[in-house]
């Protein structure tokens, strides 16, 4: 039975399907939802403003705050590296791309463009779609699976949730994805034991370099790979092994029947006749034998990895290593970087030694399946949470049995387990960042983009054996395969809206939240006071003053106090009390995130007893204080 003959128009225009979608769904209610803090990184450095300037130990204005989200008409690229270099520990590839993308949109209230940011990572976001097609059109040469993974990709919830915020993680993924299409590549060479092309090699290096000049955590990436290569090498070792003992075998056996031998040589030549027959038919037999020797299969390990396909790879990895080594001085020379990543940094106690399990499968779920499991109502949570813990039950057996069919298949057999080695070997690494060198990756769900692609890849492989399941025959709980691959999708698209209606994967911060508190609570002017260690405590206060201005409802204007703590915590204190003996009474005193001690001019102002509900992003307490 020949497979149905679809029009030639139909494999387009379903991807054209899946990227409207993919587009619709990224920048609906993109700016509905506030800033936080790393996104006004993004917004400073990519305008080539710094974070320097705001004073520190005094009371500012919220214009004075917000002064380096305001565009500079001089402000060039060579501006941007050297706030980035200095203030920040990422590289400059995506700020220098958003700095020239910014200049298209008008300003808002005077500050940058929230949407015109967004837009940018939102369509980098839209533009995995065709990508993902195409990866796994690469690797499996199939377009059934190349349609389920690029439909997945395009509602996936953790997909839309980096392409809405103006960060560098979509550009990252369409690097990763393109360093796994030529892994996809060298493994098939690899098989055939042919050498790669130049352009691929030559390829490679440069995606590679691209992805290392967008995130350094790309490099996580190329260890994946590594060890996928790693994995490759050995498995054709193995093989190299076995043969050559087969043909050692082979020859000891042919080299007992083969006349070699001064009475097998004697009498040859008398056979033939021939005089001196017995000298050059020696001289034959070890010229024989020297060849035989030549063109038997390698039984040494060196000789397998210098074959053809591994000197080029070999290059490859010299010439990504040389791309990656450029960027160390500035990693190493940058010391205020190093005090922004104190938040994955910590000593494991009790119970904190199982959370980044329980961290790792939040975010493994969350690619294809979010429902509102973080809605305020807690009735809609509850039962978001059993609706999903049923899904998961349901679906799992389904796209595991795919997934085995793949592995056993011998034309998907290369491909799907170069793909589960990376998203395993990925595993493993943030599993030793965690617990061997206290630097807890899964508490950055973000940073999962690294092996994100092939996730995606293999869960459409999956879903085609699925959709290829006959329709008489039924999937768990009676629902045939086709039925089964749509369920699965719409409830990814389900999941998209939740992400959008800010109902998954909310934001860290809520300002918005947090200011409509403030103007409710405080009749009399207002001081929001916080301790400052590096530009993220500036950008939480950036998000309290950017909603102020937005909507301009509350007069007098706050004013904001950033403390600087640096190892004494006690000039924090002193900061606070010298502010609080200059300031005219009445004013209501807003401490959030503020970690140090209170100072003693605070028992002069009233604590508020009432209870206000907890915000993300802002620990607070009230003082009035009066005349």
């Amino acid at each position: 039975m020949t497979a149905p003959q679809y029009p030639r128009w139909l494999n387009p225009f379903l991807l054209l399907i899946w990227l409207v979608i993919a587009i619709g769904l990224r920048l609906i209610n993109l700016t509905a939802k506030p800033p936080w803090t790393d996104e006004f990184s993004t917004l400073v450095f990519s305008l080539g403003n710094s974070f320097l300037p705001v004073p520190l130990n005094q009371p500012i204005t919220i214009d004075v705050l917000l002064q380096p989200l305001q565009p500079q008409p001089t402000a060039s690229i060579r501006d941007v590296l050297a706030h980035l270099f200095s203030e920040s520990n990422h590289p400059p590839l995506y700020f220098v791309l958003t700095h020239l993308w910014m200049k298209l949109f008008p300003t808002q209230a005077g500050l940058v463009s929230l949407w015109g940011a967004r837009s940018l990572a939102a369509i980098f976001g839209a533009l995995s779609i065709p990508a993902i097609y195409a990866l796994s059109w690469v690797a499996f040469r199939s377009r059934l699976i190349s349609h389920l993974a690029a439909a997945m990709m395009a509602v996936s919830p953790y997909g839309i949730f980096l392409a809405q915020e103006a960060r560098h993680y979509t550009l990252a993924i369409l690097w990763v994805i393109a360093s796994l299409s030529c892994l996809v590549v060298a493994a098939r060479y690899i098989q055939k034991r042919i050498q790669l092309p130049i352009w691929l090699s030559f390829s490679w290096i440069v995606i590679n370099a691209l992805g290392i000049a967008t995130h350094y955590f790309f490099t996580l990436t190329l260890c994946t790979e590594a060890i996928v290569l790693i994995f490759l090498a050995w498995q054709q070792n193995e093989e190299d092994m076995g043969q050559g003992r087969h043909g050692d075998t082979r020859r000891r056996r042919e080299s007992r029947s083969f006349p070699t031998s001064p009475a097998h040589l004697v009498h040859a030549s008398r056979y033939n006749g021939t005089p001196g027959a017995t000298t050059r038919l020696t001289r034959a037999t070890h010229w024989l034998g020297n060849l035989r020797n030549a063109l038997a299969p390698p039984s040494s390990s060196s000789a397998s990895l210098l074959s053809p396909p591994w000197r080029r790879i070999y290059a490859v990895a010299v010439g990504t290593a040389v791309a990656g080594i450029v960027w160390l001085p500035v990693f190493l020379h940058n010391t205020y970087g190093d005090r922004l990543v104190d938040w994955i940094q910590s000593d494991r106690v009790g119970i904190a030694w199982i959370s980044p399990i329980f961290q790792a499968l939040a975010a493994w779920v969350t690619m294809f399946c979010l429902l509102p499991v973080e809605s305020p109502n807690l009735a809609v949570a509850i039962a978001s949470g059993l609706l999903m813990l049923i899904f998961l039950i349901w679906a799992t057996p389904i796209l595991w049995r795919g997934f085995r069919v793949q592995l056993v298949q011998p034309q998907t057999r290369l491909i799907t387990k170069v793909l589960a080695g990376v998203v395993v070997a990925a595993i493993a690494l943030f599993f030793f960042f965690t617990y061997f060198l206290n630097i807890d990756l899964t508490r950055g769900a973000r940073y999962n983009f690294v092996y994100f692609p092939a996730v995606v890849v293999l869960l459409g492989a999956s879903l085609a054996i699925c959709w290829k399941t006959s329709v008489s025959k039924k999937e768990k709980w009676g629902v045939n395969g086709k039925v089964s691959v749509v369920v699965i999708w719409v409830m990814g698209l389900l999941s998209a809206i939740a992400v959008i209606c800010n109902l998954g994967y909310q934001k860290y911060y809520r300002p918005d939240l947090f200011v409509q508190l403030i103007q409710k609570t405080s009749q009399v002017p207002v001081l929001i006071a916080t301790t400052q260690k590096t530009h993220v405590q500036i950008g939480e206060m950036m998000g309290v003053a950017r909603e102020f201005k937005l909507q301009n409802t509350l007069s007098p204007s706050p004013l904001f106090l950033l403390a600087h703590q640096d190892q004494n915590s006690n000039t924090s204190t002193t900061a606070l009390q010298n502010t609080l003996k200059s300031l005219p009474r009445p004013f209501d005193l807003w401490l959030v995130n503020f970690k140090a001690a209170e100072p003693e001019e605070v028992k002069n102002c009233a604590v508020e007893t009432r209870t206000f509900p907890a915000i993300n992003g802002y620990k607070y307490k009230i003082y009035h204080c009066q005349n």
